[in-house]
């Protein structure tokens, strides 16, 4: 068996590509097909961990439960993880190859053909359908050499493309012709339909639009997807999560937004609580005086530590933490509260920084990345916090650095059911810190945290419900889907499959 492909591109980064394969994937399951999503190279520091401890972007993890199969590593090949402004962390087949410069990327990317075409053939030799992604958009010409994401890929494979274009941000009709008129005629033939996304209003208004985009392109219409509000995890830099700048919740949680902030998927369960606001904050003057105050994942502890540092969030910070506020770090998080962190290889640009001095422990980066799915409950833990105790937890540890509790240190472990212990992070007074990313994600652990912070304030804890995050996604994987065949001609795509590139 070798399964047919279709590939969504997109005019340009956040035409909402990611979303609309997961939608065609969901769609293609709930009709009998075995699907799996498949992008060749993402760029993102929003990533997870397979059951076999390999990385991935999170993006395809959401396409691949939308599809209804497990996420591996084989549909996101390669993994781009910026540490800088011109450099990424180079992800191979699930674990790190190096750290490079745009430039050097650019002159190597060729080479991780052969790996791009194993994840492919592997997953086409095992799925009725593959749904691939685009990145950006195909008609960047200054990088159109040795493509490998867009139309590269498409004619690797012989792949179908259906191209959106957002609406929202205005000129649709320019986004889509502009980009047909600056590809080859060879990569013309691939495409196959188009797609104007995240539309609001009246359709027949539109409806004069796309009869004249029908002419100049010579392409039919595949759908026009409305502005859906769907509470499904996105591409990190693109997210609207990250604009929560204020809430009116009972319970007020403020996440510091750091310059590489990665996996900010971690607070959804938390926000999804009857009560419980999440938002961001980027200055010292709107961090206020919330409940809960928690420093995030980063793809770089060393530059955000000293982000905040000089944009003075570390000195009010400070004062909320003296003042009994609760704080907690996860990853990067955890590691900058913790007094030190040294970087003697340079995996993140090297150099000694003396960390937030909250928690009883110092860090070290060292070549190998840690890599590996982690459940449990959590052990006994004190502070405002000691609800914590005893929580079923599950997620996925990454990350570089290796990090040693002072003597007399408080521990946070993990207990899994065989009764095996595993140090996972600290606590002292009201600052916790844990590797573990989704910590809060499970019923058990995210109803204990915001039972918590209402006690604290008087209010009734008996009153948090938190959501079944499970239930929940499939929920939003349903409502997407329908969208889909709502606005979609899914009878000329499933033609376009059929049919493939003549």
């Amino acid at each position: 068996m070798t399964a047919k492909p279709i590939m969504i591109q997109g005019t340009m980064s956040g035409a909402g590509k990611s979303l609309l394969v997961a939608g065609l994937c969901r769609v293609l399951a709930q009709d009998g097909l075995r699907v799996a999503p498949f992008k060749s190279q993402n760029m993102a520091l929003n990533s997870s961990i397979t059951a076999e401890g390999a990385e991935m972007g999170r993006a395809q993890v959401v396409q691949a439960e939308a599809a209804g199969v497990p996420p591996e590593v084989a549909m996101n090949p390669i993994l781009l993880k910026p540490t800088n402004d011109t450099g990424s962390q180079v992800i191979v087949n699930g674990h790190v190859l190096d750290t490079m410069s745009a430039r050097d990327y650019f002159a190597y990317k060729h080479n991780l053909v052969p790996d791009i075409m194993r994840a492919y053939n592997d997953l086409a030799s095992r799925f009725d359908v593959i749904v691939i992604e685009g990145a950006g958009s195909p008609a960047e010409i200054n990088l159109k050499d040795d493509d490998i994401v867009n139309m590269g890929m498409a004619k690797m494979v012989s792949s179908p493309v259906l191209l959106a274009g957002d609406i929202d941000r205005g000129g649709v009709f320019a986004q889509l012709l502009g980009t047909l008129m600056l590809l080859e005629e060879d990569e013309l033939r691939h495409m196959k339909g188009l797609i104007v996304n995240k539309f609001r209003g009246d359709k027949t208004i539109l409806d004069p639009g796309l009869d004249i985009l029908r002419e100049r392109s010579g392409l039919p219409v595949a759908g026009v997807i409305p502005y859906t509000l769907l509470d499904i995890d996105d591409e990190d830099s693109l997210s609207d999560r990250l604009d929560v700048r204020s809430t009116k919740a009972l319970v007020d949680i403020a996440v510091i937004r750091l310059p590489k902030v990665s996996n900010f998927t971690d607070f959804i369960a938390l926000d999804a609580i009857d009560g419980v606001g999440v938002r961001y904050v980027q200055r010292a003057s709107d961090l206020g005086e919330p409940d809960l105050i928690i420093i995030p994942g980063t793809k770089n502890t060393l530059a955000d530590l000293k982000w905040l540092r000089e944009s003075g969030i570390e000195t009010v910070l400070l004062k909320r933490a003296a003042a009994g506020t609760p704080v907690f770090g996860i990853c990067g998080g955890y590691q900058i509260l913790g007094q030190e962190v040294s970087d003697p290889l340079g995996t993140e640009g090297g150099g000694t920084m003396r960390g937030l001095g909250l928690l009883p422990i110092r860090t070290v980066f060292e070549p190998e990345k840690c890599q590996v799915r982690s459940s449990g409950r959590i052990t006994q833990v004190g502070g405002l916090l000691s609800k914590l105790s005893g929580a079923a937890v599950e997620g996925y540890q990454i990350h570089m650095g290796t990090t040693v509790l002072d003597g007399g240190a408080s521990v946070c472990e993990l207990v899994d059911e065989d009764g095996g212990e595993s140090v996972d992070g600290c606590c002292e007074g009201n600052v916790y810190g844990s590797y573990l990313h989704g910590i809060f994600d499970t019923k058990e652990c995210a109803e204990a945290l915001a039972g918590a912070l209402f006690e604290a304030k008087g209010l009734d804890a008996s009153a948090v419900k938190a959501v079944d995050m499970k239930a929940y996604k499939e929920e939003q994987y349903d409502k997407l889907a329908q969208v889909m065949r709502d606005n979609m001609d899914m009878e000329l795509v499933y033609r376009i499959i059929e049919e493939g590139v003549k």
